[in-house]
């Protein structure tokens, strides 16, 4: 079978995201696309359904907020339970 080189236009932060999934899970970005090619000829269509997510409003600002908090070098941060307990139950905890 002759094989045929395709371009596609991607953002770079989902190229990075993607390449990294694909890697670990051990096959390139053309693999993991010559598989969603065929997954959609045998499905006759897209492999999976295509809507808009349904989350909540509340939802979607507590995930902002986690993303926040995880990325804030401001943060303290705990290496084992015992740590957060210990800090928790501190005088300084306030």
């Amino acid at each position: 079978m002759a094989k045929v080189s395709t371009q596609v236009r991607i953002d770079s932060n989902i190229k990075n995201s993607a390449n990294e999934l694909f890697a670990s899970l051990g096959i390139d970005m053309s693999t993991a696309i010559n598989i969603f090619l065929h997954q959609c000829i045998l499905c006759d269509g897209l492999p999976f359904p295509v809507e808009k997510p349904r989350y909540s409003q509340e939802l979607r600002e507590a995930v902002d907020e986690a993303h926040r908090i995880a990325h804030d070098p401001n943060v303290k941060g705990y290496s084992s339970m015992e740590e957060l307990r210990s800090a928790l139950l501190s005088d300084d905890a306030d």
